[in-house]
């Protein structure tokens, strides 16, 4: 099964795609040395992300205490409420299966008449005598 971490860094006292230029080769050369699969960068207006695919949990565990890593984590550009770590893929990365489409709306898709008020009669009894 397919192991994922994700690492999200908010910009702060500088951007953190500034953050990325200084760390991000050191990140991807100790995941890679370190049995990732693959990774992925993406770029926010917010900051930056990178999520990283091991083979076991065990590998995604030891990347996450190397040195290296950890010495990038302390560098974030807000070290107080600027950097998420978290196992598995970002929310931005959408499903593994995609949706099914949603069935079209069709009953009860357009406007009812409105009801038309029924209409009661009383009979009266009719007595016929002289």
């Amino acid at each position: 099964m397919d192991q994922w971490l994700s690492i999200e860094i908010f910009d702060g006292a500088f951007p953190a795609s500034s953050w990325r230029r200084a760390h991000g080769d050191n990140l991807t050369e100790a995941a890679i040395t370190n049995g990732a699969l693959r990774w992925e960068w993406h770029e926010h207006r917010w900051g930056v992300v990178i999520e990283v695919e091991f083979t076991t949990e065990n590998d995604r565990d030891h990347f996450r205490e190397l040195p290296a890593v950890i010495a990038a984590l302390d560098a974030v550009p807000d070290p107080v409420s600027g950097l998420l770590v978290y196992p598995g893929r970002g929310g931005g990365s959408g499903a593994r299966i995609p949706r099914r489409p949603r069935p079209r709306p069709v009953a009860g898709a357009a406007a009812r008449p409105e009801p038309i008020d029924e209409v009661y009669v009383q009979l009266a009894r009719l007595s016929l005598t002289p």
